[in-house]
């Protein structure tokens, strides 16, 4: 059975395997100072939970395949965190997490920031829509997000707007 549903805090750590299984892709293409072990430690998830950081996940048999979360911040709606396991990838999940989650968006403006030498996840928004603005990127980042600078400077922002705020009753 096939399911996307809100994640609970007692899948905490579920949530953490899947995210640092599939940031393993990042090794050796984001600066080597940005990359950590694991890539994203217990902390930062609670850290990114406590913001108002909301997961998802796509299950298929009771297993976690990919997490996605969604934030609210300001006048904007941020896609974050955006994992499926590296066994799994390319089989349509990130995408259907993607319409779940653009279901539940209530602005028009979608942002989502990624690595900029990650051209698959580039690729990936892109096909969904989303489009890349290289000359709003740092204001968005500075205004929108709370990473580190050296992170800002390396990644970009794509953004998806509607034409109104329920434009997508749903994707399924």
């Amino acid at each position: 059975m096939k399911l996307i549903r809100k994640l609970s805090s007692q899948e905490f750590n579920e949530i953490l395997d899947v995210v640092n299984e599939a940031a393993e892709a990042y090794r050796g293409i984001i600066p080597k100072d940005c990359w950590k072990e694991p890539y994203m430690p217990t902390e930062e998830l609670a850290k990114e939970r406590g913001l108002g950081v909301e997961f998802f996940g796509y299950f298929e048999e009771d297993k976690l395949l990919g997490v996605m979360g969604i934030q609210s911040v300001k006048d904007v709606t941020l896609i974050r965190h955006a994992y499926v396991l590296s066994n799994h990838q390319r089989k349509g999940i990130g995408e259907k997490l993607l319409r779940h989650l653009l279901a539940l968006a209530q602005t028009i403006e979608i942002l989502v920031g990624t690595w900029a030498s990650a051209w698959w996840a580039l690729r990936f928004y892109q096909k969904n829509g989303f489009r890349l603005v290289p000359e709003e990127s740092q204001r968005l980042l500075s205004q929108y997000w709370t990473i580190p600078k050296r992170q800002a400077k390396t990644s970009i922002v794509l953004k998806l707007e509607r034409k109104c705020a329920l434009a997508y009753n749903s994707w399924e």
